[in-house]
């Protein structure tokens, strides 16, 4: 693809890949759908353990929000809803080796199925051009992941929402933001690689 047409349209990383026919197309995403939702899962397993929550830090919001944001709006959607729906089926791939729907987690992964199709909305829109852009997509899929998982671990332990907020929101904040440098620096570098 010539770097005059990479300027031109909006599109994901993914696009960028090579597929010449509906069938290859249909190959390529469903490898990239599978593979996001692989990396989702093997990046769960990086786990360090909260003391006073049950939420353990994971490197799997980071691997869902570039997934989302590499693979787009639809691919990212159901990279996510593939990797939720195989730990449902008992597949030990959540935080911790976890799986089903009853951990307090479970909503940090439902939140991260939303938040992997809005920035693959955001990253077609160019949300993932510049640093500033990808900060503030990388802010709104933490957001999301936050507006689900939070409420959804307050109603299965019981906690008030303040407890939920103090034991699944502020203890990963300081993480999230290392996530989000991280990101900001891969994804413009990566899309300027693309275009030379």
């Amino acid at each position: 693809m010539s770097t005059a047409a990479v300027s031109s349209r909006p599109g994901v990383l993914a696009d960028l890949l090579p597929a010449q026919s509906g069938a290859r197309a249909r190959a390529r995403d469903a490898v990239l759908i599978a593979g996001g939702a692989t990396l989702t899962g093997l990046a769960a397993q990086l786990a360090v353990p909260v003391p006073g929550s049950p939420v353990p830090v994971t490197g799997q919001t980071f691997a869902a929000l570039l997934v989302g944001t590499a693979l787009g709006t639809g691919r990212g959607f159901l990279s996510l809803a593939l990797y939720a729906l195989v730990g449902v089926a008992g597949v030990p791939w959540f935080a911790q080796g976890a799986s089903g729907v009853g951990g307090a987690s479970f909503g940090y992964v439902l939140g991260m199925v939303l938040a992997a199709t809005v920035t693959g909305a955001l990253a077609r829109r160019g949300g993932d051009r510049s640093v500033l852009r990808t900060a503030g997509t990388m802010v709104v899929g933490s957001a999301l992941v936050y507006a689900v998982g939070v409420p959804y671990l307050a109603l299965v332990t019981g906690m008030s929402a303040t407890q939920a907020i103090a034991a699944g929101l502020t203890p990963f904040l300081i993480g999230d933001a290392l996530k989000a440098a991280l990101a900001m620096g891969a994804l413009p570098a990566a899309w300027r690689f693309v275009r030379r």
